[in-house]
């Protein structure tokens, strides 16, 4: 079933009718997955925002296909989660090749005391088409605006100046704060001079999406094949893996001197993938041939303009980390400017954005880069280096922790960083750890965290209300909660569902409570301690 783009109407904004709607509290420039799911996370904390975007159709192209399970949490928090699970292709079974010969697999073993599989591969079109939906449920909050084009921007120190440009018209929208989630050719971005600083790699690779009833796959799952080497592409390696509509992405990797222009046409596209299907019959759905590019802003925070997805950094797509990365943007984002335009914490909240989600960009950029190096040698030794693990992991389990074919997202740990409370106790989870999930009676424990802040404790309760004005979650005798938590824990957990402080129950004082708070919003101690 090939997929039809929906087309999204334009209507005339009341700024173009003589209305005057008003001060905006965010503008939004795109609306791709990113902007969708930042409006909506802002609507969910009560903060109106804008989206205007240039086009007026979601994604063309599956792009983003494979989303994380730390993404899925978050998008199930923003209300899309079930949509994306029922329609998505979960897999688990990895297989890697070198040459015809399988080197190993793996299993991701999804862990059944999770609501979320640890990938499904959902097509980006899709993605976008639900998250639209779910704007659409915040009327109030959201005003989304196609084929809205924003051209330049005043900057100032108490807002910003959007100019935007439609077929019927020119007009501005004011807003004290505007979100570059416009990608990474942002317009923005390149309108105030900022520079991405990073590597660009030669290579070019071709993927190919292709429609296609009858599996390539001898195993009766979806699996995820790489090869090495593979005798259907000589001295390259490939991707296959299976998306929702019998699609099938394939990803060939073509050289540094590869013509762009020349590899996406037909008569060059379809020999190649005749050479890993066979004499199955197939349909085109989708190519694209590019390079890439690891690199990211010096500062994510300029001001009233905040950065946020793939116009702040931007991988390779080995290890499904530029998707990822950027709906995680979102999720730390959302609850810090909501709390700053509610004068609930100081603008200087926003700087820890800028650096959690910097350090989430560096480990996602390290760990892309690395991939490409191993799966595209730069030099005789590195080729060598390479063979000779890809040799030893077939019959030696160390090396294959050596082989890279990208390391599959995971959220990072926000360990350390200022927002944190230090532990106080080796137990349970440090502080700066994503929350696990945990079937609980009736559901599940990261729906019931929901995206405020929360004192949750496990088995033994503290006497009285130890927090005022913060929700509390008893969980007295779950197993599955113990297990990941530890029993007789209290734990100060942030918005975005990372756990800002950890203390055993007998050391947890009202007085340590309020200055963990204190210091997630960056607040100085004194401040909020009795």
């Amino acid at each position: 079933m090939h997929y039809e783009n929906r087309q999204y109407p334009f209507k005339t904004p009341p700024e173009l009718k003589g209305e005057a709607p008003g001060k905006y509290s965010v503008a939004i420039i795109g609306a791709g997955p990113i902007g969708l799911a930042m409006a909506i996370d802002l609507a969910l904390h009560g903060i109106r925002s804008i989206i205007l975007d240039d086009n007026n159709v979601v994604s063309v192209g599956s792009r983003a296909i494979c989303w994380a399970k730390r993404t899925l949490e978050i998008f199930d928090r923003l209300g899309v989660g079930d949509r994306m699970m029922e329609k998505g292709v979960t897999w688990k079974v990895g297989r890697l090749f070198h040459g015809e010969k399988e080197v190993y697999n793996f299993d991701l073993l999804p862990d059944e005391a999770h609501k979320m599989p640890a990938f499904i591969n959902l097509q980006q079109y899709y993605a976008e088409e639900y998250l639209v939906d779910r704007v659409n449920d915040f009327p109030d909050f959201i005003d989304l605006r196609w084929l809205s084009k924003v051209t330049g921007e005043d900057i100032r120190d108490d807002g910003v100046t959007l100019h935007v440009q439609t077929a019927e018209g020119d007009y501005q929208i004011e807003a004290d704060y505007a979100l570059a989630c416009d990608g990474a050719k942002s317009g923005i971005r390149n309108r105030m001079g900022l520079r991405f600083e990073g590597h660009t790699f030669e290579e070019h690779f071709l993927i190919t999406d292709i429609e296609m009833a009858e599996p390539p796959f001898e195993s009766s799952s979806p699996e995820r094949w790489f090869w090495f080497k593979p005798p259907f592409h000589s001295g390259q390696s490939a991707l296959l893996h299976k998306q929702p509509d019998d699609i099938y992405r394939i990803d060939l990797q073509l050289g540094p001197d590869a013509d762009p222009i020349e590899e996406s046409k037909s008569e060059h596209v379809i020999p190649r993938l005749r050479q890993i299907v066979g004499d199955r019959e197939f349909k085109i759905d989708w190519v694209s041939v590019y390079s890439f590019t690891c690199a990211m802003l010096e500062r994510f925070v300029h001001g009233r303009v905040i950065f946020v997805g793939d116009s702040a950094h931007v991988v390779s797509p080995f290890g499904a980390r530029g998707g990822n990365g950027g709906i995680q943007d979102v999720d730390n984002l959302g609850w810090k400017l909501a709390a700053v335009l509610k004068k609930e914490a100081d603008p200087a909240l926003l700087d820890s954005y800028d650096e959690e989600r910097r350090h989430g960009a560096i480990e996602n950029i390290m760990n892309s880069s690395r991939a490409t190096s191993f799966m595209t040698p730069k030099s005789k030794m590195e080729a060598v280096f390479r063979d000779a693990v890809l040799n030893l992991a077939r019959d030696q389990p160390f090396a294959r922790h050596l082989v890279n074919s990208g390391r599959l997202s995971v959220p990072c740990s926000l360990e350390g960083y200022p927002l944190q409370t230090p532990r106080t106790t080796t137990r349970g989870l440090a502080p700066g750890t994503p929350c696990p999930d945990a079937p609980l009676e009736g559901g599940w424990l990261l729906n019931k965290l929901g995206g405020e802040f929360l004192l949750l404790t496990i088995g033994e309760k503290k006497a009285g209300k130890v927090l005022p004005g913060i929700r509390e979650l008893h969980i007295k005798d779950n197993p599955d909660v113990v297990a990941h938590y530890g029993e007789n824990m209290i734990y100060l957990i942030r918005p975005d569902q990372h756990i800002v402080a950890a203390f055993e129950t007998s050391a947890a004082e009202p007085e340590a409570l309020d200055a963990a708070l204190a210091r997630a919003m960056s607040k100085p101690v004194l401040e909020t301690i009795r």
